[in-house]
């Protein structure tokens, strides 16, 4: 495994608003699973660029569904530096599958994704997250933070001074979170 130090970076996510309350919990990818979260794992995936994120929101729809592109500045150690993909001199021969299509194993066959297997032993090292190359913007990085595995030496915040991002919880929108880290 690569390990660096990331940051201070600014990294970008769209939230679809009745979600926007919470920017920071992790908690949609925790309710489902993600491609490096196994249900029941907070996890905050983000992009490291504006495009990205967009691509990523929208997936493999022909139309964007309503969303709301928020900014984060990002400082944490250690994260994995998978942003450069495989290369079978620097990763183990796992770390090829790391791309697979996790929701079609898990949904459709019920077989656990190789990702989850990488993401347990990135949590095993005392890895923060894991930044990846974009299945959808070619070029772009992702993200993804394991919320639990943050620390007080780790910086994690949302850029909103104007304070937009919805706190009212009457709405059925859930806690607000929108504090640092």
């Amino acid at each position: 495994m690569i390990l660096t130090e990331l940051g201070p970076i600014t990294a970008y996510r769209m939230h679809a608003p009745r979600w926007a309350t919470a920017p920071t919990s992790g908690a949609g990818a925790a309710a489902h699973g993600g491609r490096a979260n196994r249900p029941g794992t907070p996890a905050l995936y983000l992009a490291l660029e504006p495009e990205t994120a967009v691509r990523e929101y929208q997936q493999l729809s022909p139309l964007m569904p309503p969303g709301m592109l928020v900014s984060y500045t990002v400082r944490v150690a250690p994260v994995v530096d998978f942003g450069q993909g495989y290369a079978a001199d620097k990763w183990s021969a796992l770390w090829e599958e790391f791309h697979c299509d996790w929701r079609a194993l898990w949904f459709n066959e019920r077989i656990e994704p190789p990702s989850w297997v990488l993401a347990d032993e990135v949590l095993a090292a005392g890895a923060k997250g894991i930044l990846f190359a974009s299945s959808l913007a070619p070029g772009g990085v992702n993200l993804v933070l394991f919320n639990e595995m943050l620390s007080e030496d780790d910086f994690l915040q949302i850029y909103d001074p104007a304070g937009v991002l919805s706190t009212d919880r009457s709405a059925g929108h859930g806690p607000s979170d929108t504090g640092d880290v």
